[in-house]
C-alpha cells in the first residue's frame, strides 16, 4: 500500500523527523484507506447491495453498539441487502474498535465536520440507496421500513418528519423545538418550496448516485440543509414519512450548538436564495423610497401633526440608491451563482436578459446620468440667478437630491450592464 510505503521512508529517518511526520503519515493513511473504500464500493455496488446505512461518528463509544445493532436487525427483518457504514470523522474513544467488533464497516474520514463526514461516508457506501441517521440512538433505526419502502417507490430523497412520527419527552429542547425547527423549515418552504415539515431531521434516506451527483460543498451541520436545497432545485423527488426522537443516549453534551449552528443554517439558506436575501428587500426599498421622492418633490407634506420635508425627502433617495445597488447586485449574484454550478439557471432571468442587453442598458444609464446632470445644472442655474449668494436648504435641495438619484442610478445600471455582457461572453 501507498501509504505504507510512506511509513517506512519515515521510520527509516530520525527519530524527531519521525514524531514530526507522524500526523502527515496518519492523513495519508486515513486519506488512502478512503480510497481504497470508495474504489471498493464501487464495485461492490454494482454485484447488488440495495442499501447502506450510515452513521457519522466523532466519539460515540457509549451509544454506537446498540445503534449499529438496530441498524443489522432492520435489514435483517426486512430482508435487505445492505451494510452499516461507520464514517469515523476521528474518534479516539475506540469507536472504530466498537463498530468493527458489531459487524459494521468503518471508514475514516479525516476531513473534520459532520457534513465532512457524511459526505465520506456517502462516497464508501456501497448501497444503492442511503440511510444517514446519528450514532446517539434517538433515531428510529429499528424502524426503517418507510424510508426504504419510498425509496423503491421512486423517491430521490426521503426525509424524516419527527413531529409527525413522535418527540418523546426529554428528546429535543423547547428552542429547537418550538422556534429552531419551524423557522428554518418555514423558512426553507417559503425559500425553495420545499414539501418537507422536518427540515432538519437528521434520519433521511436517498439514492447514492442522485445525491452525489449534487456536488455538495459544505462541511459543517448545514450540510443538511445543503442537501434539501440542491435536492429541491436540482428537481429531485422529495417525500417524508413519520419517525420517532428519542431522548440522546449519550451522557455527554451534543456535538450541536444552538445558536452557532442554527446561524449557519439560516446563513446557507439566505445564501442560496437571492432573491429572498437581497432582491426582495431591495424591491422593497426602492418602491418606498420611490414612493416618497416622488411625494416629496414638489414640496412639504404635511400628515396630522407630523411635517415631512426635505429631510425625509433624503431619506427617500438614500432608500432608492441602496434598492437599485442591491438589486444589481442580485442579479449579478444570481446570474454567477448559475455560471458556477452552485445554483441552476433561471430560465426567467436568462429571458431578462436576452431583452435587456448592453446596449440597452448603457442607453438607459446614460440617460439617467444625463437627467442627473441637467437637474444639477438647473439648481446652479438657479442659484446664479439669486447671485450665488446663501440658499435656503429647505426650498433649493429638493433638485439637486433627485439630480443625485438619477446619476447614481444610471451609473449602477451601467455598470451591472458592463458586468452582465462580460459574464456571458462565453455563452454568445
Amino acid at each position: 500500500m501507498r501509504s505504507t510505503a510512506v511509513g517506512n521512508v519515515l521510520v527509516s529517518g530520525a527519530r524527531g523527523e519521525h514524531q514530526a511526520a507522524a500526523p502527515a503519515v496518519a492523513a495519508i493513511q486515513a486519506e488512502a484507506s478512503a480510497a481504497e473504500a470508495r474504489a471498493a464500493a464501487e464495485s461492490t455496488a454494482a454485484r447488488g447491495c440495495e442499501l447502506t446505512i450510515l452513521m457519522p461518528c466523532l466519539n460515540e463509544a457509549e451509544t454506537l453498539a446498540i445503534c449499529i445493532r438496530k441498524a443489522r436487525s432492520s435489514l435483517a427483518s426486512l430482508g435487505v441487502d445492505g451494510e452499516v457504514l461507520i464514517a469515523d470523522n476521528g474518534s479516539d474513544d475506540g469507536s472504530q474498535d466498537i463498530a468493527r467488533a458489531e459487524g459494521a464497516r468503518v471508514v475514516p474520514i479525516p476531513r473534520r465536520g459532520y457534513g465532512a463526514a457524511l459526505q465520506g461516508g456517502i462516497e464508501a457506501a456501497r448501497g444503492r440507496f442511503v440511510l444517514m441517521a446519528d450514532a446517539d440512538d434517538s433515531y428510529a433505526l429499528d424502524d426503517i421500513g418507510g424510508f426504504v419502502q419510498a425509496l423503491r417507490g421512486g423517491a430521490d430523497l426521503v426525509m424524516g418528519n419527527r413531529f409527525q412520527g413522535g418527540i418523546a419527552p426529554g428528546a429535543m429542547p423547547p428552542l429547537h423545538r418550538y422556534l429552531g425547527n419551524p423557522v428554518l423549515s418555514l423558512v426553507g418552504r417559503l425559500f425553495f418550496k420545499i414539501p418537507v415539515g422536518d427540515f432538519h431531521c437528521g434520519m433521511r434516506a436517498f439514492r447514492r448516485d442522485r445525491i452525489l451527483a449534487l456536488g455538495m460543498r459544505t462541511d459543517g451541520m448545514e450540510f443538511a440543509s445543503e442537501m434539501v436545497v440542491r435536492a429541491s432545485l436540482n428537481k429531485l423527488a422529495i417525500t417524508e414519512v413519520p419517525t420517532t426522537l428519542r431522548p440522546d443516549g449519550r451522557s455527554r453534551a451534543p456535538h450541536l450548538r444552538t445558536w452557532r449552528d442554527g446561524w449557519r443554517h439560516l446563513r446557507f439558506l439566505l445564501a442560496f436564495s437571492p432573491r429572498w436575501l437581497m432582491l426582495y428587500p431591495a424591491l422593497l426599498l426602492l418602491i418606498v423610497g420611490g414612493i416618497g421622492l416622488l411625494w416629496l418633490s414638489f414640496g412639504p407634506r404635511q400628515v396630522g401633526a407630523v411635517a415631512f420635508s426635505v429631510q425625509t425627502m433624503l431619506a427617500c433617495a438614500t432608500a432608492v440608491i441602496a434598492g437599485v445597488q442591491t438589486i444589481g447586485l442580485a442579479i449579478v449574484s444570481r446570474s454567477y451563482a448559475a455560471h458556477l454550478g452552485l445554483l441552476p439557471a433561471s430560465e426567467r432571468l436568462e429571458n431578462w436578459l436576452e431583452r435587456i442587453t448592453l446596449e440597452r442598458g448603457l442607453v438607459i444609464g446614460v440617460v439617467a446620468v444625463l437627467l442627473g446632470i441637467a437637474a444639477f445644472v438647473f439648481a446652479l442655474v438657479r442659484w446664479g440667478s439669486e447671485g450665488f449668494g446663501a440658499l435656503d436648504p429647505m426650498t433649493t435641495m429638493r433638485v439637486p437630491i433627485l439630480g443625485m438619484v438619477f446619476i447614481i442610478g444610471g451609473l449602477q445600471l451601467i455598470m451591472v450592464s458592463f458586468t452582465m455582457s462580460l459574464s456571458r461572453i462565453d455563452t454568445h
